[in-house]
């Protein structure tokens, strides 16, 4: 009899003491209970890309490919690459004059580049937003001579006097003078007086033999 007084005035205090505990363990649960749903709810529904228009553009030249270029000009900007006639890519603006159209193109600075708004369509119809142009490739620095150095290479040639000119000795061509025909009657000439020798020695032989006979 008195083990189950006893008993019975136990009860209550076990019963006090375990209450505090149960309050305890559910304001816990539900005080962590809200963080759980808002960390549930922000990975099921992400946010969009501040950078996707959901327009496209589709490569129509007759052309085999376009250059895709690093800013909206062919004289300044150089090629980043190309795409193939009937090739996609995402739309991502306009430049200011709207001649040139800013692609999602991987590889390229950024992952962006620009093509010609001729050779392309946009789809679906609507209004690309102007997008500020890439600050312009800064040409590779000209190297400089050190002016020290290249005087140390720059050989003058010295001056060489030319040779003088010495004419040659002026030539001399003889003279021939031709002696005047003689006059008849003044002398007579060499070939009449052998002639003449010659006849008197015909006429001598011929004298001789007719003596001898």
């Amino acid at each position: 009899m008195f083990t189950y007084e006893m008993k019975r005035l136990q009860f209550p205090r076990l019963l006090w003491t375990i209450l505090p505990v149960l309050f305890f363990l559910w304001m816990t649960f539900s005080a962590s209970l809200p963080t759980v749903v808002l960390a549930r709810q922000s990975t099921t529904t992400p946010s969009a890309p501040a950078s996707s228009t959901g327009m496209y553009i589709t490569v129509i030249t007759e052309e085999p490919q376009i250059n895709v270029r690093m800013g909206p000009s062919a004289s300044i900007y150089p090629i980043v690459g190309t795409l193939l006639r009937g090739a996609t890519a995402p739309a991502l603006g306009k430049s200011a004059g709207g001649d040139w159209v800013q692609i999602e193109f991987p590889g390229a600075p950024y992952n962006k580049g620009w093509v010609y708004s001729p050779l392309v369509s946009v789809s679906p119809p609507g209004t690309l937003f102007v997008v500020e142009s890439p600050p312009t490739p800064v040409p590779p620095a000209t190297p400089t001579i050190d002016p020290t150095l290249a005087a140390q290479f720059n050989v003058l040639p010295t001056s060489t006097r030319l040779p003088t000119f010495t004419p040659p000795p002026s030539m001399t061509f003889p003279i021939y003078t031709q002696t005047p025909a003689t006059r008849e009657g003044e002398s007579i000439p060499l070939g009449v007086v052998i002639v003449a020798f010659v006849i008197l020695g015909v006429i001598g032989f011929l004298l001789s033999v007719i003596l001898r006979r």
